[in-house]
């Protein structure tokens, strides 16, 4: 074996061993098997090693590349005045068992509110829907998934029915992010188990949430959802203190092009990204980060 590809096995081999990675990991990062793996480190590898070495030097050569240009953490949880709101409602659809519906913009932290609140509260249960949670079978799945439901029947009524036994006289909350892609036939079977159980339910999303629940013109036959909404919370943008406060979290000033960016489209989400590569962009530099890094940072990331 040729010293180059010794020393890359040997280079794997301590990263493992210092703790710095896990042999499993390496093997699904790498796209090479655990069992290959194992015996190349080992020295015990019967064929020819030459390909599964090659993408072991890839993949330390990306590991490489990620460590020198690592963007700086994003911040987390910021109590912005937004923030506030979302966290009081969700608080009063727990404690009044009742429905609460928060939509509005995207990027104004909604997200970072809701896992802020489940973090810390007991019986709090998030599930997160995508475009292929529409129809009420795949719903429930995620909720009754959320809730801790265990072999989950492929029945609606019997998942429906596993869901209300588990929630049942907890006291707890059900909230539901990116609500807007569900059906209204899927939003109605989450307000059923809501009446079944006595939780407190959160539907989270944007505009097009509100939208769907209410037909857009408060049509009749929608009135059974939009009957059960008992605090609405719409966030039409970021404020401005939201963007100050998270600009600080972020290691940033309230600088000009910050506000501007918080202002616009992605609004803090957008604010958070800019400011991590500027930081990145400054640190590079040997400098301290200022307006002109966010400028340039903004400029880069937008492709102008």
């Amino acid at each position: 074996m040729q010293q180059a590809a010794v020393d890359v096995i040997e280079r794997v081999r301590g990263l493992i061993e210092a703790g710095e990675t896990t042999q499993s990991k390496v093997a699904k990062e790498a796209g090479v098997s655990t069992s290959a793996l194992s015996q190349v480190l080992a020295g015990s590898y019967a064929a020819d090693p030459a390909r599964i070495v090659e993408r072991l030097s890839a993949w330390l050569s990306a590991r490489d590349e990620r460590q020198q240009a690592r963007l700086p953490q994003a911040p987390g949880f910021v109590a912005t005045p937004t923030a506030a709101r979302v966290l009081a409602a969700l608080a009063y659809a727990q404690m009044a068992s009742d429905v609460a519906v928060i939509y509005g913009a995207a990027g104004v932290g909604k997200t970072l509110a809701v896992t802020e609140y489940a973090r810390t509260r007991p019986a709090v249960w998030v599930a997160v829907m995508t475009p292929g949670h529409a129809g009420v079978t795949a719903c429930l799945e995620e909720v009754a998934a959320a809730v801790g439901v265990k072999d989950c029947p492929q029945s609606p009524a019997r998942i429906h029915r596993e869901i209300v036994a588990r929630v049942r006289e907890t006291g707890g909350l059900i909230v539901v992010d990116e609500a807007q892609h569900l059906s209204v036939a899927a939003l109605d079977a989450l307000r059923s188990i809501h009446d079944a159980a006595g939780v407190g339910l959160a539907l989270v999303g944007n505009e097009m949430l509100y939208t769907r629940m209410t037909g857009g013109v408060r049509a009749a036959y929608l009135d059974r959802l939009f009957s059960r909404i008992g605090k609405r919370v719409r966030l039409a943008r970021a404020q401005d203190a939201d963007i100050e406060a998270v600009a600080r979290a972020a290691g940033a000033e309230a600088w000009r092009e910050v506000m501007e960016i918080g202002r616009g489209h992605g609004a803090l989400r957008a604010a958070v990204k800019v400011i991590r590569l500027a930081r990145m962009m400054a640190q590079a530099a040997g400098e301290a980060m200022a307006a002109s890094h966010v400028a340039a940072a903004r400029r880069d990331l937008e492709g102008v």
